[in-house]
């Protein structure tokens, strides 16, 4: 086992994790301070960096047809920025007191040390896979990294039969099911929920439910898969619930992501609730002045409830790159919270989500109102007009904007944007009825439905 030293007169920031979050504080670093100031040494275990997670649903599905149209900058562009970026490289241990981490050579098994005068935390998080027989059988696939992803076309591509099985029915469960569907799969979708897309109230979800069931999605709810069925072959043949079994060539798993902070958690980091990394305001690892995370492996301050939540999203993670280069580079900033605003489709519904559920509310002892309006994306005689449904939720008493759901046709999902901005200024429903929106009937009814809910929502808060 060899050991990395430094070279004279610059300090070593070392990067674990080479996709949004860290290569984005590893570039940002990079403009602050030149390399005669600062070494910069990125681990990266798979085959890529830099690139878009959220469009490898998309990619699946024909709507992007290179992988390469993913990625943002590629190896060379980093090194030429004199960064030190080492691909297939999996750091497995942090010694903190040292100042120095352990990698090895995911192809040769070589292992060396590495020392650093400031470390940056960007493992990400992993797609859960169940604890359940045949969960690992060649055809079922988790779709977190572009690697996950060429996997994935790679079965289809050598896939005889056609039906698809999708588990879980959050965000990569319905953009996986539109990208099967688009490749002319027969698609099953197995949730453990009543309904689709949890983030949204069991209300909002129903609608997503039936648009999909009216896609020729079939949707199995309340149904938990116990077991992966496979053939002689070995390959993936049908899934088991407690009830029944789908028969699958493909299962895609879209359970959701964990953190990836087993190497933290090793290290004696802090961690939260839900086993992300804590860290402060400019996203410095709590109790630790010279280590930083950010990305799909740490928590967030959610600004409407005041608790932690974990968020994956590149949103996110490219702020949090921002943020930490800024500070490793010898600047100033932070990264102040979140408002949980998210949008998704499958096929033609858009959905959309911003600030607390009503579980969400109730969990931390806020008393709301909730108001639920069908408006259209456009002036009612306007062509392509289409219907969306809003609903929101308002605090008792104060009026304050505590959330905001929309499910409909074209020009549904970023209206929530508004809803953003409102919860993250701190609005109450009575101020947004004063909002100056852009109006002209191909974009919108005179009153946007967005405010059609709030004018609804204060005079419900009035009653309250």
């Amino acid at each position: 086992m060899s050991m990395s030293g430094k070279g004279h007169g610059a300090e070593r920031l070392v990067v674990i994790g080479g996709d949004a979050a860290g290569m984005s504080a590893a570039s940002q670093a990079r403009r602050m301070r030149g390399p005669g100031e600062l070494e910069i040494v990125a681990f990266e275990r798979g085959h890529f960096t830099s690139y878009s997670a959220c469009g490898i649903p998309y990619w699946v599905g024909g709507d992007v047809t290179e992988r390469d149209r993913l990625i943002a900058r590629t190896p060379e562009e980093h090194r030429a920025r004199d960064i030190d970026l080492r691909l297939r490289t999996e750091v497995m241990e942090i010694d903190a007191g040292r100042g120095r981490v352990r990698a090895r050579d995911v192809d040769s098994g070589a292992e060396s040390w590495t020392s650093y005068d400031k470390l940056v935390i960007a493992t990400g998080a992993r797609p859960i896979r169940p604890d359940m027989p045949g969960a690992d059988a060649p055809g079922v696939h988790g779709v977190q990294t572009l690697d996950d992803g060429q996997a994935l076309l790679d079965t289809l591509a050598r896939t005889r039969g056609r039906r698809a099985v999708v588990v879980g029915a959050g965000y990569i469960g319905v953009e996986m099911a539109e990208a099967l569907i688009n490749r002319g799969y027969g698609v099953t979708v197995v949730n453990r929920g009543s309904e689709p897309m949890a983030t949204l109230d069991p209300d909002m979800g129903r609608l997503v439910h039936e648009a999909m069931e009216g896609l020729g999605i079939t949707m199995v709810d309340d149904a938990e898969v116990t077991k992966v069925l496979t053939g002689d072959d070995g390959r993936v043949r049908a899934v088991a619930t407690e009830d029944a079994e789908y028969p699958a060539d493909v299962v895609v798993l879209g359970i959701g992501v964990r953190p990836e902070t087993a190497l933290a958690a090793a290290a004696g980091l802090p961690l939260g609730t839900h086993r992300g990394l804590l860290t402060d305001l400019a996203m410095r690892v709590r109790g630790h002045e010279n280590i930083w995370a950010g990305g799909d492996c740490v928590e967030v301050l959610d600004l409407v409830s005041g608790q932690e939540r974990h968020i994956a999203l590149g949103t996110h993670a490219n702020k949090h790159g921002q943020v930490i280069g800024t500070n490793v580079g010898g600047g100033y900033a932070t990264f102040p919270g979140v408002v949980g605003t998210a949008v998704s489709k499958v096929c033609n519904l858009e959905i959309a989500r911003t600030g607390l559920r009503e579980k969400d509310a109730r969990r931390v002892g806020l008393q709301f109102v909730t108001v639920t309006v069908e408006s259209t994306s456009r002036a009612g005689y306007y062509p392509g007009a289409s219907p969306m449904t809003v609903k929101m939720l308002a605090e008792r008493r104060t009026g304050r904007l505590l959330g905001v759901q929309i499910v409909g046709r074209e020009g549904a999902a970023k209206r929530v944007d508004i809803a953003a901005v409102a919860l993250t200024a701190g609005m109450t429903v009575e101020q947004m009825t004063a909002l100056d929106l852009g109006y002209a009937p191909p974009f919108s009814p005179v009153w946007d439905p967005v405010l059609v809910a709030a004018r609804k929502a204060v005079s419900k808060v009035r009653a309250s």
